[in-house]
């Protein structure tokens, strides 16, 4: 109870309409965590075996860059010749006011931009496979920092629904109950001393009448 609260019936109406709003507040936090959760758990399993094809990838592209190596050499400046790539865009999603990258890449043909009589075909598994690494990169930074924010968006909305809960809905319920309390006691007491008045008036009265 608040003693700062006055029991009157201004303030109840006042206190019971926030305490409808605070339920329908836990109600729709409640709802948006749930599908937050979903929408995440449809990405945990995504999210790993990104991660271990990624890793698979990049042992493989490894092993065939130093084999590429042994063949031919330090291949470093043949590398310098491969053109960088700039296709990665990133856009939002929103899901429930949470922002979600989508990350899209142009995908282009593997183009042959090294002089073909210096390398071998270690070298060119070796370039097919560091793109590879470099797509499956691009989608594991999507889906990875995707589930991070709704991880993040989760925990704030657990936290929010739980003061809600635990700590606002109780406190206004408290103190709709100690106000409904007290203005049924004044009116108790205004009945009683309506009855002693009206007692004393009815014997005044007969007083008289004798």
């Amino acid at each position: 109870m608040n003693d700062q609260i006055f029991p009157t019936k201004g303030n109840l109406i006042a206190i019971q309409k926030s305490n409808q709003l605070a339920k329908k507040g836990y109600e729709l936090m409640d709802r948006k965590r749930n599908i937050l959760i979903r929408e995440m758990m449809t990405l945990i399993e995504d999210v790993k075996l990104l991660r271990e094809e990624l890793s698979k990838t990049y042992k493989q592209a490894y092993q065939a860059l130093q084999e590429a190596n042994i063949t031919l050499g330090i291949v470093s400046d043949i590398a310098k010749s491969i053109q960088l790539d700039d296709g990665v865009e990133v856009s939002y999603r929103s899901v429930m006011g949470v922002e979600l990258p989508s990350v899209t890449h142009t995908i282009e043909h593997v183009k042959i931009t090294y002089g073909i009589g210096h390398t071998n075909t270690k070298f060119d598994f070796a370039y097919k496979s560091f793109q590879k690494v470099r797509e499956l990169t691009v989608k594991l930074a999507e889906v990875d920092n995707s589930t991070y924010r709704l991880a993040n968006a989760i925990r704030k909305s657990q936290k929010r629904a739980n003061a809600l809960q635990n700590v606002v809905i109780p406190r206004f319920e408290s103190n709709i109950k100690f106000i409904t309390e007290a203005l049924e006691e004044k009116e108790r007491e205004a009945f009683t001393r309506q009855k002693v008045i009206k007692a004393q008036q009815e014997k005044k009265k007969q007083n008289m009448e004798k």
